[in-house]
């Protein structure tokens, strides 16, 4: 809302210093700045509000250490990043674009299904929460609303050739210099290759001309599976204080960097990536949303004050999965998000082979000593703030890795 009052101030009336709202990088840092207050002020009396409707936390026994210390502490702090990262985005974003509209979406989506399941197992006094067929639906009917917006909107396009055109160099005499083309693609980003540009629509070249039109039947489907998996990875990751806040921001800051250059014609030029116009707008959320996963840590740090619960945990991995799909570094996220990814695999790989064993010996057997695989930390002895320390330290390596792909080819 302030961009718009400050443009017609610099606009209309001319007043001096307003312009400085144009820039992203401006209205980042505010952002920024306004989801670290909100969250560690405001935060606290979120925090005293759940308590004082008994949103506590119920322990199940596992056997870890610690464990029932922490019976009674407030959840569904996910609201308190909600909070935190929506307000500064309405104050300082462009609400007209479609990639912050896009992620207000997901945030109120994933948020409000992680709300309902928190409020399940809290009110309902059901352990099991919201069944998972809702969950998946809910998560399918977000990758249904993104795929099909960032495919048929014409607001969404790029330009795959910036690099190699002329627009940055002074013409010659009598040389018209062509600007490249903003065109609707379904092309991605493959790491670590040159010439990297993939298209989804590629996959359709078999059956024959016009198989461009029909993109979408690959398109959107890997938009659901990218945002589920995400998603219910972050989820998984959600298990001792302080890991999935501090990991998530990591990758979101990653993702940050990420947004950046793509949606500057000047650096995609330089570094040689497709130019996704409008997609630097989201920096200003990307900036709010770590700002409110730093401020949150103040609360959910070891020994936690409050736990995100779903509400927090899907809303994390909807919107990272929206950012890297926008912004076209979809393949980047096993790496980016290497701890989801190793945290999800550890759970599939030890309910597999639990159910292969005991169906081969009759007694199931285990891989890891728990999932997911923090747990399994856990029960080797260490203290939970050694493990999520680690895994931060891990989670920056990740990042850094990732962010080199920009010209590691």
């Amino acid at each position: 809302m302030l961009y718009y009052l400050f443009q017609y101030l610099d606009k209309i009336l001319d007043v001096p210093g307003t312009g400085v709202f144009q820039y992203i990088t401006f209205r980042s840092a505010l952002a920024l700045m306004l989801s670290l207050l909100l969250s560690t002020i405001y935060g606290k009396r979120i925090i005293s509000f759940l308590q004082r409707q008994q949103v506590g936390e119920t322990v199940r026994e596992l056997g870890l250490a610690g464990q029932n210390e922490k019976a009674g502490t407030p959840t569904m702090g996910g609201l308190i990043i909600i909070f935190a990262t929506l307000v500064p985005v309405v104050l300082f974003a462009k609400l007209h674009n479609i990639y912050i509209v896009l992620l207000i979406v997901t945030t109120l989506w994933m948020g409000t299904i992680g709300f309902i399941d928190d409020y399940i197992k809290i009110f309902k006094k059901d352990k099991e929460g919201l069944k998972g067929i809702f969950k998946v639906f809910g998560q399918v009917g977000l990758g249904l609303i993104v795929g099909t917006v960032l495919y048929f909107s014409p607001a969404v396009t790029v330009r795959t050739d910036t690099a190699k055109s002329d627009i940055f160099k002074t013409p010659t005499e009598n040389v018209i210099v062509q600007a490249p083309v903003e065109e609707k693609s379904t092309a991605t980003t493959i790491p670590f290759f040159k010439n990297n540009e993939f298209d989804y629509a590629e996959l359709l070249a078999w059956t024959g001309e016009g198989y461009e039109k029909w993109a979408w039947l690959i398109f959107i489907p890997v938009v659901i599976f990218i945002i589920t998996a995400v998603s219910n990875g972050a989820n998984l990751t959600d298990g001792i204080d302080g890991l999935a806040a501090g990991t998530s921001a990591v990758s979101v800051l990653a993702l940050g960097i990420f947004t950046f250059v793509s949606g500057n014609i000047i650096f995609s030029n330089y570094l040689n990536i497709m130019y996704i116009p409008n997609s630097g707008e989201m920096t200003v959320f990307i900036a709010a949303f770590v700002g409110a996963l730093i401020g949150f840590l103040w609360y959910n740090s070891y020994p936690a004050s409050v736990f995100m619960g779903d509400t927090g945990s899907l809303t994390i991995g909807g919107i990272i999965a929206v950012l890297a799909i926008a912004v076209r570094k979809e393949m980047l996220i096993p790496l980016l998000c290497g701890i989801f990814l190793v945290e999800n695999f550890s759970v599939v790989l030890q309910v597999s082979y639990f159910k292969y064993t005991k169906k081969r010996f009759g007694e199931g057997r285990r891989i890891f000593l728990m999932s997911p695989l923090h747990h399994h930390y856990q029960k080797k002895g260490y203290h939970e703030s050694k493990i999520v320390t680690r895994f931060w330290i891990v989670a920056i390596m990740l990042a850094i890795l990732s962010i080199v792909t920009l010209k590691l080819r």
